[in-house]
């Protein structure tokens, strides 16, 4: 009879000890709300920004007719419900609902509903006028897309507050008592969206690829399975295996979503070492002497005279590309690394006059913050929220025996992978 060796039965126990961390919680909760908002603020703001220009842009008086649009995404197979009806009415109605979904996946209202109807705004604009953009606009689409396979709702959010004060509500009650009915807006929407959803499969107006179809149909029934599990069996297996799978999945785009950031840095940082201007260190100089790029002419000027600096910044910026995914797994380069990508993006922004590329690249930077940074910011903005609204001027139940009160988020009440 032969035994297994220590070192074996070591190596079993931290496999099942990450196997159970994987399976029984979503990772990195406070990073995902950070991209959540991060993003949609990102689009809101430009949508507002671009409201007097929106018909110029995306509507009838588009130069990239409606026609035209029509028969290059019949070509490319892309999804956009504006090729639904060439109607200025309808056009209006989706840029409405991509300004409030925005606003709302921000808030973290019904935050798997918003994320779908955030990731169809995003995609029915950009592809209605695929020739519009920055750069920042494809991250922007990438991340809508994944946005909607992560639990974003678990912390900061209206959906993780309302899910706290039930499972008070419950705890307060006891054991025995029914788990409170959830409130209407949800069964409401959940209803109209498969009214919209039988409409598009219908009339084959969901693009054509195989995968958005099936995304979209695969969430609405687990929406629908959730929502009767959690009212009518919340400590069933069934309810239990959806709390698997939708941790599994977010895990898994938690993922995707840090390989993204890296490819996108490394893929950027290399083809930068290919260039002569990059090699000779001259390639900040051109940007700054194009008055498409210069919203500030004198501060821009005053950086393109100065050699050294000009010289220092380009060769900075390839070598911080080029490191980061390498100093991943070291936790103080990495989060110094971090916060320069996050200062150089602030750069573009004010320098060349890219905000919205800027943001969402910084909010994409954010999947990599600590932790502990982002709870301290939080309990930051908490305290601030608190100083400002409270009446008396100061802040109610602030501490407790000396001692701040811990953020908390719940698991298995928060939002799942279908709701």
């Amino acid at each position: 009879m032969s035994t297994s060796s220590p070192s074996a039965s070591s190596s079993r126990r931290k496999l099942a000890r990450a196997a159970q961390r994987i399976t029984s919680s979503a990772l990195g909760p406070y990073q995902t709300a950070v991209i959540r908002i991060g993003f949609s603020v990102t689009y809101l703001l430009f949508l507002l920004r671009e409201l007097p220009h929106r018909h110029e842009m995306y509507g009838p008086d588009a130069p990239w007719g409606w026609d035209m649009a029509k028969q290059l995404i019949s070509g490319n197979e892309s999804f956009s419900v504006l090729m639904w009806s060439n109607s200025t009415a309808w056009f209006e109605v989706v840029y409405a609902i991509a300004l409030v979904s925005a606003a709302l996946l921000m808030l973290g209202w019904h935050t798997r509903v918003m994320s779908v109807l955030f990731m169809a705004g995003v995609l029915s604009l950009q592809n209605r006028s695929i020739f519009l953009g920055d750069g920042g606009d494809n991250v922007i689409h990438l991340m809508a897309i994944y946005l909607v396979l992560t639990r974003c709702g678990q912390v900061w959010s209206l959906d993780a507050r309302r899910a706290a004060r039930a499972t008070r509500e419950v705890t307060a009650q006891g054991e025995g008592a029914r788990r409170p009915v959830p409130n209407a807006a949800g069964t409401v929407l959940w209803v109209l969206l498969g009214l919209v959803l039988v409409a598009g499969s219908a009339t084959d107006g969901l693009g054509g690829t195989w995968w958005l179809p099936a995304l979209f149909w695969v969430l609405w029934i687990g929406h629908g399975a959730w929502w009767a599990l959690n009212r009518y069996a919340p400590r069933s297996e069934p309810r239990l295996l959806l709390d698997v799978i939708a941790n599994l999945v977010h895990n898994a785009t938690l993922v995707v979503i840090m390989v993204e950031v890296c490819l996108i840095y490394a893929t950027a940082g290399w083809y930068k070492i290919q260039g002569s201007r990059w090699q000779d260190g001259t390639a900040l100089y051109y940007p700054l002497k194009l008055d498409y790029f210069t919203p500030w002419p004198a501060l821009s000027d005053l950086l393109a005279s100065n050699g050294v600096m000009v010289m220092v910044l380009t060769y900075g910026t390839v070598i911080v590309q080029v490191a980061f995914p390498f100093t991943l797994f070291n936790r103080r380069v990495k989060n110094v690394l971090l916060v320069a990508m996050m200062c150089e993006h602030a750069g573009i922004a004010l320098l060349l006059g890219l905000p919205f590329f800027s943001m969402a690249m910084i909010a994409a930077d954010s999947v990599f913050l600590p932790t502990v940074f982002l709870v301290w910011l939080g309990g930051q903005v908490t305290l601030g929220r608190q100083l400002l609204f409270s009446r008396s001027g100061r802040v109610p139940a602030q501490r407790r025996g000396g001692e701040e009160e811990a953020p908390q988020h719940t698991g298995s009440d928060g939002h799942t992978l279908v709701g």
